[in-house]
């Protein structure tokens, strides 16, 4: 038996991998984060038995892991977007480790990724830059030392901030000494969930736009150069003058064999 975390992405139903819908259809027991992941991902599932955890502590949904162990049977237990990320797995994959259970990670589509597809941009360009980092905004959970946002923000590196729309005054009086008024931003509400929406900006007119749509949750903030920008270098992979083991430069033919 084995306890199958699986990540359903970011809310559309058709943004979850083949393994992880194949597990979703098989197993016998499915335990899902009803607060964000749709009904719809869980169509053509045969479980005997299907669990909304959303109204159950983390006692529960062990108490539940267990008893399908008891009588081996699969469990796929879906979260939102990756379960890596801001996922609460590793306190159940603790519990699992001490009880002896088999489990398996089966990645998912970000709400990072899934935010950039909707602004159709990429977050990561030549001269502009390089880095993305993924945080959150402390507020009932406090930030490790050296991870508070103002210190990450001295990177000025892409940044993809979430659970923090409700602090986002907060927000922008950090990233402002580092990224400067004009910085693009983003907020992301519900994205590639039916309702989705969005807002862009700069750091110096966000907030009253933000505050007119409403968004109080489920919403992620992307920040950065990268957003709207034009004026960045072609990347080297298409460049006919760089040479790789694929195309090698001058249109020299490529190795074979």
């Amino acid at each position: 038996m084995t306890v199958y975390f699986i990540g359903a992405g970011p809310g559309d139903p058709e943004l979850i991998t083949v393994k992880g819908q194949r597990l979703i259809r098989t197993c016998p027991v499915i335990l899902y984060a009803g607060s964000l992941v749709p009904e719809a991902v869980l169509e053509g599932h045969n479980a005997e038995r299907v669990v909304n955890t959303a109204e159950l502590h983390l006692e529960e949904i062990v108490a539940l892991l267990a008893e399908a162990h008891r009588k081996g049977q699969d469990v796929a237990r879906v979260h939102s977007g990756d379960p890596s990320l801001y996922g609460a797995i590793g306190e159940q994959i603790r519990h699992l480790r001490e009880l002896g259970i088999s489990y398996e990670v089966v990645p998912g589509v970000t709400a990072t990724a899934a935010c950039a597809a909707l602004l159709g941009c990429e977050l990561t360009l030549p001269d502009i830059s390089q880095t993305l980092i993924l945080t959150r905004y402390a507020s009932k959970t406090r930030m490790p030392e050296g991870e508070a946002l103002g210190d990450l923000a001295r990177h000025r590196a892409t940044m993809a901030i979430h659970l923090g729309v409700n602090q986002l005054a907060n927000i922008v009086d950090e990233l402002l000494p580092h990224y400067g008024s004009a910085c693009p931003i983003a907020v992301i509400h519900r994205a590639s969930w039916p309702d989705q929406d969005q807002v862009t900006g700069t750091l110096a007119d966000i907030l009253p736009k933000v505050v007119a749509k409403g968004f109080r949750r489920t919403a992620l903030i992307l920040v950065g150069r990268v957003l709207g920008a034009e004026g960045f270098a072609d990347s080297s992979l298409y460049c006919a003058g760089h040479g790789h083991l694929f195309r090698p430069p001058g249109g020299a033919e490529p190795p074979r064999g």
